[in-house]
């Protein structure tokens, strides 16, 4: 029985036994954040999708279409959805933050990139 009859250090004994789980080394592997690692694929995606439609626009000598605005601003969106999946991923319990720590930066160079070339296009 867990608990019962059972004085308090062997109680805090087993506790702790149960918290380590069962690793390498007494504690269990930590598995990657789900919404860290949707984060990163956002991310990712927007900054690629944004670098296409540059690519796309300097290929086609500043006669691209309003197709090539659509898709910068679905990149502003996948960004901003992946800033906000890291932010949420942190709040994840027992897992990696890692793909949280790199989709945060990822979308948010996105986000400045958009920005730039669209205040750039303003002038």
């Amino acid at each position: 029985m867990i608990g019962f009859g059972k004085n308090a250090e062997e109680r805090r004994r087993e506790q702790e036994k149960k918290k380590r789980g069962t690793g390498r080394y007494g504690w269990s592997d930590l598995k990657p954040s789900r919404k860290g690692v949707l984060a990163c694929i956002s991310g990712g995606a927007g900054l690629l999708l944004l670098a296409g439609c540059v690519l796309y626009a300097f290929i086609a000598r500043g006669e691209a279409h309003g197709i090539i605005g659509g898709l910068a601003i679905v990149s502003l969106v996948l960004s901003v959805n992946g800033i906000r999946l890291a932010v949420r991923g942190f709040g994840e319990r027992d897992c990696d933050y890692l793909p949280c720590k790199i989709g945060l930066p990822v979308s948010f160079v996105s986000i400045v990139f958009f920005l730039g070339i669209f205040i750039g296009g303003l002038n």
